[in-house]
């Protein structure tokens, strides 16, 4: 088929002749000046209030769920001092310590440093964080001791006797618990062992027996708890449990412990004459 001008076009497939759009019916990305200006803020500002409209509204806790609160990262700066405050601590250091001290800074992120250098600690060759006496210290591990006593070998090293650590188990085990009474289980005077303990800070006086007399009553310190690494006194071996694996039997009156209601406090002149504290009695 050929047009005016002589130009044959091939129609042998029955494919259509496809007219083309009319220049006025061209889609263009562009608004026309007239669409343009039809479009203002006012209109732009009510159609998405309209859209607002139209969005659904959520329960207020549905929406607080959505929310999700950024994680806490603990600030190193917080972790170093906690660290060093342990560590320059001559006495097992309290978290309540802690968090007075750092009272700037949120509990929660100070209790987050305690539990961070403790998983540190644990895998430190030659240190270890422990908890004692219901504080926290940095020690030396056990296995290391040897090379650490070789440091101070020209420091004299006062130890206890055997009689005076004897002693010191009865009233770790039986306290509150009187002269008398520790003599009994150990079958000897022990006068002279209590005074070694008092003057070493091992125990104290902590009332007196309600019985004739009134004998003075002695318990542990926190002393005794730090010297032998226990976090309080229920971390002490049973005593069955240490006897069968030592081979011997414990004392009978080992396991028997004295009536809360034979304990009677300090009086106010006990107080000033010092007692109560971890100072040896008068004599």
């Amino acid at each position: 088929m050929a047009d005016e001008n002589g130009t044959h076009h091939d129609m042998s497939d029955g494919a259509a002749l496809i007219e083309a759009p009319a220049p006025e019916e061209v889609v263009s990305g562009e608004l026309s000046e007239e669409t343009a200006a039809d479009v203002t803020p006012e209109a732009m500002a009510d159609a998405a209030d309209e859209t607002a409209a139209e969005a659904p509204v959520l329960p207020p806790e549905i929406e607080a769920a959505l929310v999700e609160e950024p994680e806490r990262v603990l600030s190193a700066e917080v972790k170093a001092t906690v660290e060093a405050l342990i560590f320059a601590s001559p006495d097992p250091i309290t978290p309540k310590m802690l968090c007075r001290l750092l009272a700037e800074e949120p509990k929660e992120d100070v209790l987050a440093a305690i539990e961070a250098l403790k998983v540190d600690y644990d895998s430190r060759p030659g240190l270890q964080m422990v908890e004692v006496a219901g504080g926290y210290q940095i020690v030396t591990r056990p296995e290391l001791h040897d090379w650490v006593r070789r440091l101070f070998h020209e420091r004299s090293t006062q130890k206890l006797s055997v009689p005076a650590l004897e002693s010191l188990a009865v009233i770790a085990y039986k306290q509150p618990i009187t002269a008398l009474e520790i003599g009994e289980v150990r079958g000897v005077n022990t006068s002279g062992v209590l005074s070694t303990l008092l003057e070493r800070h091992l125990i104290k006086i902590v009332g007196r027996k309600n019985v004739v007399g009134r004998p003075f009553l002695y318990a542990t310190t926190k002393e005794f708890l730090i010297r032998f690494g226990l976090k309080d006194l229920n971390d002490l071996p049973k005593v069955d449990d240490m006897a069968a694996a030592l081979g011997f039997d414990p004392p009978a009156g080992l396991l028997e412990q004295s009536p809360r209601e034979d304990v009677l406090p300090l009086t106010e002149a006990d107080v000033a004459a010092g007692l109560g504290e971890d100072v040896p009695p008068p004599e």
